[in-house]
């Protein structure tokens, strides 16, 4: 297997920032184009599963980490997530509890099989197409797990929009002490974080965008999406200035 550059970026606080915003415009973008735009669930996703596999073709033939097409890849990959969930959950009648012990399961897997054929499931050392591929599919059922997750908490138990983002933040705050003072495996607190930041982000996109009858602030999904996507391409144009900013200077 040809080794290439990491194409993935470094775990940083940045890093974080634009993962739980993707994951909001996620819940709110594909509520948006479900039900805002009519499309359905049917139609969304097959719309969104296409453009998702055309920038992912895109991500694959790189051959460094390219700050926009990852975090478009990602942006999709969250919203694709949620829509597997909603249909599942909308269409074909599947409980939220099952739905969350499935993708589990899944996501265990994906691990399992990426660790048998890698030895490694570290975020840093993404230098292969094997690797690359094992990452985008672990990424993309913990955007699945974690709509669930984050629906069941709000909804089925009926702890609200608030109360279950706070939950989920409570305990990504955990992990990362855990990670700097028990000093917890540093990939293992990576993708427990991972897959929690994304019913933070499915809880806090619901928080804002649902009407306030329904517990949220009524912000709706065009409001939140927009304000969130405005966000994302900020810190975007800010990470490919400074990737830039390095390769002239590594040029030097």
């Amino acid at each position: 297997m040809t080794k290439m550059l990491s194409r993935v970026p470094a775990v940083t606080a940045v890093f974080w920032i634009i993962k739980v915003l993707a994951t909001t415009v996620g819940e709110t973008g594909a509520d948006f184009l479900n039900m805002d735009m009519k499309f359905g669930l049917s139609n969304t996703s097959y719309i969104m599963s296409g453009v998702l596999l055309i920038l992912l073709l895109n991500q694959l033939r790189l051959k460094r980490y390219v700050p926009v097409s990852y975090w478009l890849v990602v942006v999709m990959t969250s919203v694709v997530g949620t829509l597997i969930t909603d249909r599942l959950v909308d269409d074909l009648g599947v409980s939220l509890v099952t739905i969350t012990i499935i993708f589990s399961i899944v996501l265990a897997t994906i691990f399992g099989c990426w660790y048998a054929s890698e030895k490694t499931l570290a975020m840093h050392s993404i230098d292969t197409a094997k690797r690359e591929l094992f990452y985008w599919a672990a990424i993309l059922f913990t955007f699945a797990l974690g709509t669930a997750t984050g629906d069941l908490f709000a909804e089925a138990f009926k702890l609200g929009y608030a109360q279950a983002a706070l939950i989920f933040g409570v305990a990504i705050a955990l992990i990362a002490l855990s990670y700097h003072y028990l000093r917890v495996n540093g990939v293992l607190a990576f993708w427990i974080a991972y897959i929690l930041t994304r019913p933070l982000g499915a809880a806090t996109g619901d928080l804002l965008s649902q009407p306030v009858k329904n517990g949220g602030f009524g912000f709706g999904t065009v409001g939140t999406s927009m304000l969130f996507l405005s966000i994302i391409a900020s810190l975007i144009i800010y990470l490919s200035f400074k990737q830039k900013k390095q390769a002239r200077s590594r040029s030097i």
